[in-house]
């Protein structure tokens, strides 16, 4: 693959890197309830050398009933001068899943107007698979001042979403697997409705990723998105269970060059509880 600093970098990039002065290392790790993992836990136990641990859960907009919606620009810019990351630096995100969450954080720091950041290919079942370090301390780290300037394109609320699935511009995108697409399956969550957003498509996340938890080639994500009836000449908005995975299908747009897309940040967390908005069943 071609290492992007602004994307995705490979393993062998961070490993020429990694002591770098301005590069700024994150955990981004997050898991379900059901997984039955502690992402702190497994971060104090083992974590790439100068890794800092971003919680997903924590640093988001504390009054929202949703789970982690992206947090002001204020709490972002606290906590992130707090972690000692801020301008200039070179951020690389990874998550202990390979490919789940760090997409999510990259388009945080996206939706902030940072765009020196990239998602670790594999992230880190592949660096311990390939024997390269880890440690169990974490950084010292000093204060570093961060400008945002958010970016209202990259995000998309309930209002927004339902207008575009009446309309059907922009296309909808759904990353989630096709049995709760469909409706077939039972939410992780409980007290939403099973299906989906009316017009929208289903691609789920898992598709574009290989054996190893490795994002697929440009050319077999774009494959995959035209497969699943996305018109790559027009604007996209991508949704899933909870706004995680639908970033992963926010970097593969970005990284094959489509930049007009936008993420739905409540996705079926939000869509599945309200029950003044329309939800599809089936594969249509």
């Amino acid at each position: 693959m071609a290492d992007n600093p602004k994307t995705l970098v490979s393993t062998d990039w961070l490993a020429q890197h990694l002591k770098d002065p301005d590069l700024r290392l994150l955990d981004a790790s997050w898991y379900l309830p059901d997984a039955g993992r502690d992402p702190k836990a497994e971060y104090n136990q083992a974590h790439i050398p100068g890794a800092r641990f971003f919680d997903i859960d924590e640093i988001s907009d504390g009054r929202s009933d949703m789970p982690h919606m992206a947090p002001p620009a204020e709490k972002f810019m606290s906590r992130m001068r707090a972690m000692g990351v801020g301008d200039g630096h070179q951020v690389v995100v990874y998550d202990g899943a390979g490919l789940l969450s760090a997409a999510r954080v990259w388009w945080l720091f996206r939706l902030m107007g940072q765009e020196n950041v990239a998602v670790l290919d594999g992230g880190l079942p592949k660096w311990v698979a390939e024997g390269r370090p880890t440690e169990d301390m974490p950084p010292i780290p000093r204060d570093r001042h961060m400008t945002v300037r958010f970016q209202n394109q990259l995000v998309r609320d309930v209002t927004q979403v339902a207008q575009a699935s009446k309309l059907k511009a922009p296309q909808i995108v759904d990353a989630r697997a096709a049995a709760r697409f469909r409706g077939d399956a039972p939410e992780p969550r409980e007290g939403l409705r099973a299906g989906h957003i009316p017009g929208s498509r289903n691609l789920p996340y898992t598709e574009l990723l290989n054996d190893d938890k490795t994002l697929k080639s440009v050319a077999e994500t774009k494959a995959a998105f035209e497969a699943a009836g996305i018109d790559l000449s027009h604007p996209v908005i991508t949704t899933c269970g909870s706004g995680i995975t639908a970033a992963i299908l926010a970097l593969a747009l970005e990284r094959m060059g489509h930049t007009d897309w936008s993420l739905y940040d409540g996705s079926w967390a939000e869509w599945g509880m309200f029950p003044t908005v329309p939800v599809a069943t089936g594969d249509a």
